[in-house]
């Protein structure tokens, strides 16, 4: 049981990674520690899809017709994990860049990037 849970010691990694950025998200008040720990828990999935996208000892998935041998799936990697994750990564750091200048907004509105004190000048 131990040695199965040490050879996956990358997926207890990106778990760890996943607790430390929801933390970030919902138990800090400064919105820039927010941001980070949404980047932080966005980069941690892209990296476990990528990590279930490989294999040890696969090739990739280029068939060479003059070979005329017979194509076996578990001999290739899956390359829709990898692809999935480049749109990912685009889509995380436009997020990001948005969230940055909606911070810059509000930093100039309110003259601070804590969350509560902006709810407070909200409800006044």
């Amino acid at each position: 049981m131990i040695e199965f849970i040490i050879s996956k010691y990358n997926y207890w990694i990106y778990v760890v990674l996943i607790m430390i950025g929801f933390y970030g998200m919902m138990g800090k008040n400064n919105l820039i520690k927010k941001l980070i720990g949404m980047n932080i828990f966005q980069w941690s999935i892209i990296l476990f899809y990528i990590s279930i996208g490989s294999k040890k000892g696969a090739t990739v998935p280029v068939v060479d017709p003059s070979l005329h041998q017979a194509v076996r799936a578990l001999d290739y990697i899956n390359p829709l994990p990898h692809v999935l994750m480049l749109t990912a990564i685009v889509v995380g750091v436009a997020t990001t860049g948005i969230a940055l200048s909606l911070l810059i907004i509000l930093y100039r509105r309110y003259g601070t990037i804590e969350e509560d004190e902006i709810l407070e000048a909200l409800r006044k």
